[in-house]
């Protein structure tokens, strides 16, 4: 079964690449502004705004205008309309970053897409691609990490994924939505540049290169003007991107009908709270907001709609069973690949013998909380304790609650395992969460120390956790993040030395939150919590936050970007990931040809077994016209190769990757001069450097 499931999926991942993608044609503008033509204003408007606590678009049926039905999420199908859906659950959006991988996001992509279809969902409401600063941030699970190059060629990927298969993408939240805290009031406070290099990329290579069909805007107002009513965000710089799609509010995040109307927001969800026909009306009536201002929002829904074929034929393909084969096997795909290994002392891969399981996480599936949960088919789920137990007789895996007070239960145990981390309770949307474990999870390490037996911890979580109490003190660490259904398996496949660990981290891990270049700026708004007066959200709320502004003072030095600007050493670097084997790179060359430079080495698996490198390609600018980070990830290769073997490596790095953005012309620039290339294993494990003139 597994090798047709392996067949079945390997097919699955040829159609992202010869499928067609949907795109806007004139024709489908010339349709929909027929049909425009055709409707009343009452229509229009409630063709513009969500039916209440559902998760449909509004139908004008006179017309043939069907509801589109939207579904979260990130992870997989989480509901239908608000009715909660058993569907495959896939690897967060952190995993997928941490895979290094972008087609196993379009494996994802794919995958969501056959389970949106089998449901009847036209629109699903991912990815998420807000970059993670602070590993506070309560959203981070959801997010592709630090890095705009890395988010982008993830989320790029998954989006084609998705949307070769007739599901319409929604890429979110628009923009700046760094912090889960009183995100209603908090201002993202950021300057031009900043968010041109380090906010906005994913989002501009989803609208130029994978043509996503919706955007989503964030809850945040940005430099004090909320992101759904913001004109210079919307039409500024989105629509000047090329985009034709449709853009969408996040649930509730809207505030003035003359905001809404005017900012080229196109659509209010879940209802139309500020944009509906009793508070439009008077305004077109009186001549303060134009029809045709309405009529192109509806233009803009309806020529997303006719491309995807919503009007034409049934959002739901009966042909694609609700459980089916090749989504698990995606799913498992990415959850092998994204695991990241910080520390090992040898202990791991485990050959076998008798393994005690404790930790929360030890018998449970877990995920984030918010539209990012997910309520995965039950038959196929896999816990920690199951993957282990299904390896086979060699490994005797005994689970507890905690740690025996029996010795002799201890006695002929050779490795303890805890799985610690967070959950759907603890790592969720609207709130941040702790840098730290819990004191209970921290105590059951501690008590595992002090058996002496071998320990390894694996951590659920979507960023980095204080290890100050327990790193030095355990055998092994496994960022685990949230894997999905196949989670567990995947993760006794790796733990057992079956396949060897190749997730690299998407954050720069620092070790302490003190050494983190945006704290200083993050913790001001919103690290006290008793600083803000509590709120439900609803129309026209009041927001009285004390500290109403997070500004980005760290610029576009974030993450990795900050080592060398601030001077501060990371625990653990961005990129980094160990395996069971070891790589030696050499014979490194870079070659202009017509569209950038071609990066060329040799990479050889010079360890004991089969393993896979995440090759990261850096720009170091030497002497650089303006201030700019010391390097830069432009590119990726990874690379699975048996013990022994040796591949010739070649990466494309386009003109773009030696652009940075000039505020005064408001575009990117090319800096001509000296650059060296980087071919590293992390952005401060250099292995090879060439250098070249740019001109």
């Amino acid at each position: 079964m597994k090798r047709t499931l392996i067949t079945l999926a390997a097919l699955a991942l040829a159609l992202v690449s010869v499928k067609a993608q949907p795109v806007v044609t004139q024709a489908d503008k010339d349709r929909a502004a027929a049909l425009v033509k055709q409707m009343t204003l009452e229509e229009k408007c409630k063709l513009i705004s969500g039916q209440r606590e559902e998760f449909y678009t509004f139908p004008v049926e006179r017309l043939g205008i069907p509801e589109v039905l939207m579904a979260d999420g990130p992870q997989g199908v989480r509901a239908i309309g608000r009715t909660p859906t058993n569907s495959t659950y896939y690897p967060c959006g952190i995993a997928l970053a941490a895979a290094f991988n972008p087609s196993v996001a379009a494996g994802v992509g794919t995958g969501i897409g056959y389970d949106a279809k089998a449901r009847g969902v036209g629109i699903m409401l991912c990815p998420g691609v807000n970059i993670y600063r602070s590993p506070l941030c309560g959203r981070n699970f959801e997010y592709m990490g630090e890095d705009p190059y890395l988010a982008s060629e993830t989320a790029t990927q998954y989006i084609a994924g998705m949307q070769k298969q007739g599901v319409m993408a929604t890429i979110k939240h628009f923009a700046l939505n760094n912090q889960e805290y009183d995100r209603h009031a908090v201002s993202s406070g950021a300057d031009e540049r900043t968010m041109n290099e380090i906010y906005f990329p994913a989002f501009r290579k989803a609208v130029e290169q994978a043509r996503v069909g919706a955007v989503m805007t964030s809850y945040n107002p940005i430099n004090g003007q909320h992101a759904a009513e913001n004109s210079w965000l919307i039409n500024d710089n989105l629509r000047k991107w090329g985009f034709e799609g449709f853009v969408m509010s996040d649930w509730v995040s809207t505030y003035t009908p003359i905001g809404c109307a005017m900012s080229g927001l196109d659509m209010e969800m879940p209802n139309g709270y500020a944009m509906n026909y009793k508070t439009l009306k008077p305004l077109i009536d009186n001549g303060v907001v134009p029809e045709s201002v309405i009529d192109e929002k509806c233009i803009h829904i309806l020529q997303s709609f006719i491309a995807y074929g919503f009007l034409d034929k049934p959002m739901k393909d009966s042909s694609i069973p609700e459980d089916y084969d090749v989504s698990r096997q995606l799913a498992y795909q990415a959850a092998v690949e994204a695991p990241v290994l910080l520390k090992n002392d040898g202990v791991l891969p485990i050959k076998g013998g008798k393994i005690l399981l404790v930790g929360p996480n030890a018998d449970y599936v877990t995920f984030g909380g918010g539209s990012g949960a997910m309520h995965p088919l039950k038959k196929y789920e896999v816990t920690l304790y199951q993957g282990l137990c299904n390896l086979g007789k060699k490994y005797n895996v005994i689970l507890r609650n905690g740690i025996p007070g029996n010795e002799a239960e201890l006695k002929s145990v050779n490795t303890i395992i805890v799985a610690a981390g967070f959950n759907k309770n603890t790592e969720k949307e609207n709130s941040d969460r702790k840098y730290a474990l819990d004191k209970d999870q921290e105590n059951l390490i501690d008590e595992a120390v002090a058996t002496g037996k071998k320990v390894v911890v694996v951590v659920y979580s979507g960023g980095e956790v204080d290890l100050s109490k327990w790193g030095d003190k355990v055998n092994a660490i496994m960022m685990a993040w949230y894997t999905g259904q196949e989670g567990g398996r995947a993760l006794a496949d790796i733990l057992s030395g079956k396949v060897s660990p190749s997730g690299r981290l998407p954050f720069t891990f620092w070790g302490s939150l003190e050494k983190n270049p945006t704290t200083p700026f993050y913790h001001k708004a919103v690290l006290d919590e008793s600083v803000y007066t509590k709120h439900e959200p609803g129309r026209y709320a009041s927001r009285h936050a004390k500290y109403p502004f997070a500004d980005y003072g760290e610029g576009v030095f974030v993450g990795y970007r900050g080592i060398k600007h601030f001077g501060v050493e990371p625990l653990y670097p961005f990129g980094y990931g160990l395996t069971y084997s070891s790589f030696a790179y050499s014979d490194a060359s870079v070659a202009k040809v017509a569209d950038g430079y071609e990066v060329c080495f040799t990479l050889a698996n010079t360890g004991q077994c089969e393993a896979t490198e995440a090759v990261q390609i850096y720009v170091a600018p030497q002497s650089p016209s303006i201030i700019r980070p010391e390097r830069e990830l432009k590119g990726l290769a990874k690379v699975k190769l048996a013990k022994g073997a040796k591949q010739v490596v070649k990466v494309l790095l386009p003109m773009d990757s030696f652009k940075y953005y000039d505020i005064f012309s408001h575009d990117w620039v090319l800096d001509p001069g000296a650059y060296n290339i980087e071919v590293a294993a992390s952005a401060t494990d250099i292995k090879l450097s060439t250098a070249i003139t740019v001109e």
